[in-house]
């Protein structure tokens, strides 16, 4: 009984979560109600509210199950060559081309700021712990130019229906990495 239980629970959560990703991409989170969400998942309102607060509530937990799931993607991986480096930034690619509706959704023009905020933070602290092996301000501000490059890149080939593999943007973004440092180098 409690397995069935859980089941329907897991179904119920998706089937919202996936109804709130559905509206955010025709408007911001702002404009969508309780009432549209329900009616896009054709579950009761009663049984929204027994999972989530608000439609703000329900955002925000599928950001924080996307970034909790980043960082726990992002910690099985050792880089300690360029090489490692450049497989990491393409498994990572392939993590976000798997859930490219909801990371699009998630990065567009409707959505909040602080998701690609946060995003940018968790990034840029990889790249200091394990690409830019100076501490300085200027490397500071050199990995908050690089990751906002590579965002934009990330973002674009989204929009672009993810054309290029994963490998072949990993490899793009490395070289403009590698341009951007070795300017910075010498």
């Amino acid at each position: 009984m409690t397995a069935k239980l859980d089941r329907r629970k897991k179904y119920t959560r998706m089937v919202l979560k996936d109804s709130l990703i559905n509206l955010l991409q025709h408007k911001p989170i702002s404009a969508i109600t309780v009432k549209e969400i329900c009616v896009k998942a054709d579950i009761n309102r009663s049984t929204f509210y027994t999972h989530y607060q608000d439609q703000t509530d329900l955002l925000m937990q599928i950001e924080e199950e996307l970034v909790e799931d980043l960082h726990r993607y992002l910690d099985a991986f050792s880089v300690e060559s360029e090489d490692d480096a450049l497989k990491t930034l393409e498994k990572l690619l392939e993590y976000i081309k798997e859930r490219k509706n909801m990371c699009q959704t998630l990065l567009n023009k409707h959505s909040d700021t602080k998701f690609e905020n946060r995003i940018i933070i968790i990034a840029r602290q990889f790249v200091m712990d394990h690409k830019i092996n100076m501490r300085s301000e200027e490397a500071a501000y050199l990995s908050s130019f690089l990751i906002s490059g590579a965002m934009q890149v990330i973002k674009d080939w989204l929009a672009n229906n993810t054309k290029q593999t994963p490998k072949q943007i990993a490899e793009m973004i490395d070289m403009f990495v590698h341009k951007g440092v070795n300017a910075y180098l010498h």
